[in-house]
């Protein structure tokens, strides 16, 4: 079968159960997913375990029908590029080089003219040309961000997994950084995942929302059919309400309960 599906996922933290029984439909290619869910949801344990970060306790994830399981390390490493939600890297290594290195992964160290060619539109294309020479030491929050998406989408992958790539962004740049995302998964027909907090960024970039709260996926679908489902309400403890905006987008309004 094609696409991304997991099955049965359950994972602890020592005591503390993260997820329980965790599934989704097959995600497809050329889609985005938006995973959303409150604080301590286990979106990115969710993540972490198809990107085989962490091994679960039953279940197993498939990505186009074979078991992600069965892989080497380096062939998953291969099919999944994560994105983690905190930044990562030397603070001696300038922009560009963390780029490089990403674009670099799994294809061997030797740099050439095309490779530098590559990583120099690479920036440009995700906004960062003017960060190239800066050393991530030097970066804010919302450049680290922007640093990190674009390290993920020099790669080809087939899955994408982004964990809060907004979450230290101005709205300009959340919705770029949302933007890149969408058309990279679109044109190259990957399949993407997305850790989101704001429901409208959701509604207006997703063509699949997973909800995710009480360590169960508590309803998919599109987000049309996932915004309005009282399960919404019930994992926010808030009261929702779906209206439709000028360019027939949908628009999340929320109420205290």
């Amino acid at each position: 079968m094609t696409g991304l599906i997991a099955r049965d996922l359950s994972f602890s933290y020592g005591k503390r159960k993260v997820l329980q029984n965790v599934g989704f439909e097959a995600l497809k290619p050329g889609q985005l997913t938006a995973l959303i869910g409150p604080n301590a949801a286990g979106k990115s344990t969710l993540f972490r375990l198809i990107a085989g970060l962490l091994k679960p306790e039953t279940g197993s994830v498939h990505l186009n029908g074979a078991d992600l399981a069965t892989l080497s390390g380096k062939a998953r490493l291969k099919q999944v590029c994560f994105m983690p939600q905190f930044f990562a890297a030397n603070a001696a290594l300038t922009v560009f080089d963390v780029v490089m290195m990403a674009h670099k992964q799994l294809r061997g160290w030797r740099v050439s003219e095309a490779d530098m060619l590559a990583v120099g539109r690479a920036l440009e294309a995700y906004g960062i040309g003017h960060l190239a020479e800066a050393y991530v030491s030097e970066l804010s929050g919302g450049q680290s961000q922007m640093v990190s998406v674009a390290q993920a989408l020099v790669r080809t992958s087939d899955v994408y997994l982004f964990d809060e790539p907004t979450s230290a962004l101005d709205l300009r740049h959340q919705l770029e950084v949302l933007h890149q995302i969408k058309q990279a998964v679109v044109q190259r027909g990957a399949i993407g995942m997305v850790a989101l907090h704001d429901l409208n960024l959701a509604a207006r970039f997703a063509d699949h929302l997973v909800l995710v709260g009480r360590g169960r996926v508590m309803a998919e679908g599109r987000p049309d059919d996932v915004l309005r489902s009282p399960a919404i309400s019930e994992i926010y403890g808030v009261d929702i309400e779906i209206t439709t905006g000028p360019r027939e987008d949908l628009l999340v309004h929320a109420y205290p309960s």
